[in-house]
């Protein structure tokens, strides 16, 4: 068990009314649905780590990134600790791809009123705190 929380983020891509979230299999949070994310770097805002983590996930640029939330996420059965920024951003350009496939099955447009479940924990925590990208 880690000693300490990690620092994660994820990023709610907006598109046509829609909301982009990858199905994970990695060990961490396998069988959930989660928004593009990772962890933040020393030394990187949050923007850029947006940035980063979306075109290094699912190959797509973003632009009108802007922070949206912050949850304290306990993951009781990986033994981590995590606190996770919660960033929306608009789609820019690019096709979506899987990048990395030992971390993720496919990526889905989906409408907010329509989730797939079970959702990754820091969206779970999100939604409790009445979170909705589109600002609604």
């Amino acid at each position: 068990m880690e000693k300490h929380p990690r620092v994660g983020l994820g990023v709610y891509v907006l598109k046509d009314n829609k909301v982009l979230l990858g199905k994970r299999i990695g060990i961490h949070g396998k069988g959930f649905w989660s928004a593009p994310g990772g962890h933040l770097e020393f030394g990187e805002t949050w923007e850029d780590c947006a940035r980063r983590e979306t075109l290094e996930e699912a190959g797509i640029r973003i632009k009108n990134v802007r922070f949206a939330g912050l949850t304290n996420d306990i993951h009781e059965i990986e033994k981590k600790h995590y606190i996770t920024i919660a960033m929306v951003a608009d789609y820019d350009s690019g096709e979506v791809k899987i990048m990395e496939p030992d971390k993720l099955e496919r990526w889905e447009w989906f409408t907010w009123d329509n989730l797939p479940e079970p959702l990754f924990l820091p969206m779970q925590n999100l939604l409790k705190q009445n979170f909705n990208p589109f600002g609604k």
